[in-house]
């Protein structure tokens, strides 16, 4: 699309908020296009084709996207994927350096785990992948399209533990639902990138960038971030309560609005029971619901989304008889 007033607004107020050094921004329209966008960058950066993904990550179903999302489910009827891509443990550093060769260009990994579980990193984790990847010359991107934006109660979720990446994907949230996606990167791995190496038909296109714009100022100028953090611990001591209640319940892990309910069973029914009573829950993994609300979310809400599950819950250890 041409160069407009409206992509440059937008652009001007997701740089007033984008971590410190992060000041040039390609726009695509989805979360699978941002990651393409960040490995193409770490191998014209980089000179390097190697890259390493978590286990349990999800960046995406196209074919680059695909290569760094581990589970095999997504993976098989696909393969061969781009090669020279080696998976180590969330959470473990030592194992992460031990994979880090000479041909290696990127390590990826979203700050908090989503399609896998809700899986928090171990409080030191990022911070020893960030040195490391310093130390060794390898280029470090955050997939923050789910955690990103205020969902965790800070912007990004990486500033819980004081990180900045070299790349950062985002996407979803960030238009309100209309289709984007967003890499931010340093000027100086942007640089590396030649006039034609990476484009966007829809990218940055007026109507994207309006909404870009009204969404971020939202989050912004309303307070959702806070609110986030807020409602996030309400929703998470409700969540802790009915796990002491719930035999049911095997585990509670999240931050801000970004939960994950573990439970001893699968969560089909209680997803579809939920629907019966006007809640709309998400699942991750056979037995995990997903907490991802809307940042807007009120106490009001929260309060009749626990009553609700409590319920739930409890119509579940009935059919199992659990007692």
């Amino acid at each position: 699309s041409l160069y407009n007033r409206t992509r440059e607004e937008f652009l001007e107020t997701l740089a007033g908020l984008a971590p410190p050094g992060l000041e040039r921004v390609h726009l695509s329209n989805s979360g699978a296009e941002a990651v393409e966008t960040a490995i193409k960058l770490a191998r014209k950066h980089t000179g390097k084709k190697g890259m390493i993904a978590m286990r349990g990550s999800y960046h995406g179903k196209s074919m680059g996207a695909l290569s760094l999302t581990f589970n095999p489910k997504y993976r098989k009827a696909f393969l061969p994927l781009v090669d020279r891509v080696d998976f180590t443990p969330f959470g473990d550093a030592p194992a992460l350096e031990e994979k880090i060769t000479d041909e290696t260009g990127l390590v990826i990994l979203e700050p908090i785990q989503g399609e896998s579980g809700i899986h928090v990193p171990p409080p030191s984790f990022l911070e020893e992948v960030r040195e490391i990847c310093d130390r060794r010359g390898v280029l470090l991107a955050t997939d923050e399209i789910q955690s990103g934006l205020g969902r965790t109660g800070r912007m990004w979720a990486a500033e819980h533990w004081g990180v900045t990446p070299d790349i950062m994907c985002l996407a979803k949230g960030i238009a309100g639902g209309v289709p984007m996606g967003a890499t931010l990167v340093r000027p100086d791995i942007l640089a590396s990138m030649s006039r034609g190496d990476h484009s966007s038909t829809f990218g940055g296109n007026p109507l994207s960038c309006a909404a870009g714009t009204a969404a971020l100022r939202s989050i912004e100028q309303d307070g959702l971030v806070g609110n986030a953090g807020a409602c996030g611990r309400m929703l998470m001591d409700g969540l802790e309560e009915l796990k002491a209640r719930h035999p049911v319940v095997r585990d509670v892990r999240g931050m801000g609005l970004m939960i994950g309910m573990e439970l001893r069973f699968g969560v089909r029914d209680i997803i579809m029971e939920g629907i019966q009573n006007r809640v709309l829950l998400l699942y991750s993994g056979r037995n995990v619901l997903r907490f991802l609300p809307p940042l807007v979310i009120t106490r009001r809400d929260i309060a009749r989304v626990l009553d609700v599950l409590d319920a739930l819950l409890q119509n579940e250890e009935a059919r199992r008889n659990i007692n």
